[in-house]
């Protein structure tokens, strides 16, 4: 089968950036003997393929077709929608003349990738596939960056129910992804939940590295927090770790000690609040590659957002690398998340933004190693049984088949 794969944020094993469902299910499905090519921007690809407007090569077996457009975290909203207008022009003329496919895939976010894609779809006459990484336009609109009566919110939304009603199966992230789908209208026949999952060869119980640790002044036998993802306005880090921090410094806890990894628009205050802290540590970015040497280092991982309800739907692809650690999880957001660490017993949930409840938390896990390395076998189990990368892959690769089986 042939697939075009249409995702603006592509990323390798090699980049900062979490998001490598795409190349993960890419390269498991080129393996199987398909062909995939991706169009994509050149932010999170590696420099040969900045060096022009429009760019082809080949990463791992997969065909990458990419438009240079930048994107930054740091970017404002008005800046970020630039960059979708500019990646879904050049997209779309990527993606019209790539070929001949047997269907055509695009994932959001931004909701503007599905405009390439159902373009490429309806001249080539090819079953379209849509999925939703974040229920846009409300995503944006509970985050502020657009009015809710405003023209650019109606326009998203219209721009929703339109790829909705033409794709030919939706695929959602998550429970509350797939509800949200649903209550558009769409027929649950053509709606599928397939979530994150989790890279079960690289994320796996192991020992800590007391040399990562050593190296970052973390003391020794210290009880470690840890957090590698986003640090912007949705994840909110800066609104519940550095209460949490100061909480436990001020209680003598100084050997809990927080490693966070991650960059974004909210690292400047997130420094500001945590500085002159001895139990936060701030490492800055990290490739994919290396976000297991902090994972495997820490007792316990968090998952945070904003407190904000859409955020409760989401399918954080930290979350999934953290089962797959084997370490118990904190999340912070009353939805999905929360039920699936409590079934399984494979975490707690604490208020998002509390930073008190956060430290009582950790005070409370510190104490109780049997229940903590309980709870790290459990989140294994999980990741293993429900969420492994190959397994989810498969289901949506038959979703693609049946869709370009319908043409």
């Amino acid at each position: 089968m042939r697939i075009l794969y249409i995702h603006q944020f592509f990323a390798t094993r090699e980049s900062s950036l979490g998001l490598i469902r795409s190349y993960e299910f890419a390269r498991r499905w080129i393996a199987e003997g398909h062909e995939v090519t991706v169009i994509t921007s050149s932010s999170r690809l590696p420099e040969e393929f900045d060096k022009r407007l429009l760019c082809e090569g080949f990463i791992d077996g997969i065909r990458i077709r990419s438009v240079r457009v930048r994107y930054s975290n740091y970017m404002g909203y008005a800046r970020r929608m630039w960059s979708f207008l500019l990646f879904t022009i050049g997209a779309t003329f990527l993606a019209v003349t790539s070929g001949k496919h047997d269907v055509v895939f695009a994932t959001s976010t931004p909701l503007t990738v599905g405009i390439p894609g159902w373009v490429a779809s309806a001249l080539t006459r090819t079953p379209f596939v849509f999925e939703v990484r974040d229920l846009w336009p409300e995503a944006a609109i509970q985050m502020g960056a657009l009015k809710r009566n405003g023209l650019l919110a109606r326009a998203a939304k219209r721009l929703e129910r339109f790829l909705y009603r033409h794709a030919k199966h939706v695929i959602a992230l998550s429970p509350g992804m797939a509800d949200g789908v649903l209550a558009e209208g769409v027929p649950p026949e053509r709606v599928h939940m397939v979530p994150n999952s989790s890279d079960l060869d690289l994320f796996y119980p192991a020992p800590k590295d007391h040399g990562f640790l050593a190296s970052l002044g973390v003391p020794e036998g210290a009880f470690v927090v840890g957090y590698a993802g986003a640090i912007g306005p949705s994840n909110a880090v800066e609104a519940q770790v550095p209460e949490a921090a100061r909480t436990l410094h001020e209680r003598g806890r100084d050997d809990i000690v927080f490693v966070i990894a991650g960059d974004g628009k909210c690292l400047p205050k997130l420094k500001e609040l945590t500085d002159g802290l001895p139990n936060v540590r701030l490492v800055g970015s990290l490739p994919k590659k290396d976000v297991p040497v902090l994972t495997r280092s820490a007792d316990v991982l968090m998952t945070l957002f904003a407190d904000v309800p859409i955020l409760a739907t989401n399918s954080p692809n930290k979350f999934f690398d953290g089962l797959a650690s084997g370490r118990p999880m904190i999340v912070n957001s009353n939805g999905w998340t929360r039920a699936l660490v409590e079934e399984h017993d494979c975490g707690v949930y604490v208020p998002a933004g509390d930073g008190i409840a956060l430290a009582d938390a950790l005070e409370k896990l510190a104490s109780d190693r049997d229940r903590l390395e309980q709870m790290g076998r459990n989140a294994r189990k999980l990741a293993e049984e429900r969420f492994s990368r190959d397994d989810l892959a498969d289901q949506v690769l038959a979703v693609l088949k049946d869709a370009a089986g319908s043409r």
